[in-house]
């Protein structure tokens, strides 16, 4: 070896970028962002988008390149551009708005429920420089929410029902009963045949699991809801003809609860509250579709449709429309109401 000569080394340089403090906590700063399930995003006091992140881009449909300089607008449904102002000018005075619930527009126009924190953004002065939005999806918390609500509503419409319907049965037996004891007999009879009518609109715990019992027709749930308010089979005040198709037990469930609603409201203000009061119910098969008509006569003569539609009457719209694919019409006659129900058979029969 040459005198004075270096001796060769293998170590190699280490190329490794060393950050300090304030570089790292920027860097996992942006790592979590980036991994987040949630929509984050930054803007400037213009509301023009200035960053935007994967759980932006799933939410939202949107790519960075699409969103990053548009008015984030875009975003926001024109009913609601005005209540944006005020938030904004919420965080140009430094608030932050935590957990603000707003409705919220995707790429392919579907709106969606959200929770929104806004947070002023600063530059290195301290003066205000945009907003950052953190925002997540709640649209399906919301849709159960409402389920519940409606449940509820449901639940205390019904017992309001049993209560009234129970008074009324000892009315409408009073007048047939020669005696008490026959009185009693008549209501206790009623009362154990609205249980059992009441029983179809709530699916047991075997249908819940799929297994199922055995299969109930259409004419034979109509009787079956009908049963309380009859004085036996040949009671004349019913008169149900035509197709009977075989019900799957969710088209049971869905209309036990249509029908018991249209007797109860017939027993309560139609044409069951007089004793010359008829049902006619009427199914046929029209153009692949069923229809069954309910035809009230001889009660009282009708004015016209009421000033008010309950909570019954949306109770069955949204019941024949969500559950059964079909369609339900209310016609207010003179000679009594007429209810027309178009159903889909695919929705009603068994698989």
């Amino acid at each position: 070896m040459i005198k004075g000569a270096r001796r060769p080394t293998n170590k190699k340089k280490n190329t490794h970028l060393i950050l300090g403090p304030q570089e790292k906590l920027l860097v996992d700063r942006a790592a979590i962002v980036e991994s987040s399930n949630d929509a984050i995003l930054s803007q400037d006091l213009e509301g023009i988008i200035t960053s935007w992140n994967a759980g932006a881009q799933q939410l939202f449909g949107y790519d960075a390149d699409e969103a990053i300089g548009k008015s984030v607008a875009m975003l926001i449904p024109a009913t609601q551009h005005d209540e944006e102002l005020g938030i904004l000018a919420r965080i140009q005075n430094g608030e932050r708005v935590d957990h603000y619930q707003a409705i919220r527009q995707r790429k392919d126009g579907t709106l969606i429920h959200v929770s929104l924190t806004l947070s002023p953004v600063k530059g290195a002065n301290g003066e205000i420089v945009g907003a950052s939005r953190i925002v997540r999806d709640i649209t399906e918390r919301e849709r159960v929410q409402e389920l519940q609500r409606l449940l509820l509503r449901e639940m205390e419409h019904r017992i309001k029902n049993v209560f009234a319907l129970a008074s009324s049965f000892v009315s409408l037996s009073a007048h047939r009963a020669a005696t008490p004891d026959q009185l009693a007999e008549m209501v206790r009879e009623r009362l154990g045949a609205l249980a059992r009518a009441h029983a179809l609109s709530v699916p047991s715990a075997e249908e819940i699991h799929g297994a199922l019992r055995q299969h109930t027709t259409l004419l034979m749930l109509v009787r079956t809801t009908f049963s309380p308010y009859l004085d036996g089979a040949d009671d004349d005040r019913l008169r149900v003809t035509g197709h009977d198709p075989t019900l799957s037990s969710q088209a049971v469930t869905s209309l036990a609860l249509v029908l018991n609603e249209l007797v109860t409201n017939a027993t309560k203000h139609g044409a069951l509250r007089e004793s010359t009061g008829r049902v006619t119910i009427e199914c046929a098969e029209q153009d692949g579709q069923i229809v069954l008509v309910w035809r009230e006569s001889g009660g009282k003569t009708i004015d016209g449709p009421p000033g008010h539609l309950g909570f019954g009457t949306r109770l069955c719209q949204i019941t024949v429309e969500k559950q059964l694919g079909g369609e339900i019409k209310w016609e207010w006659r003179p000679e009594g109401l007429t209810v027309t129900l178009t159903l889909d058979p695919a929705r009603l029969m068994p698989e």
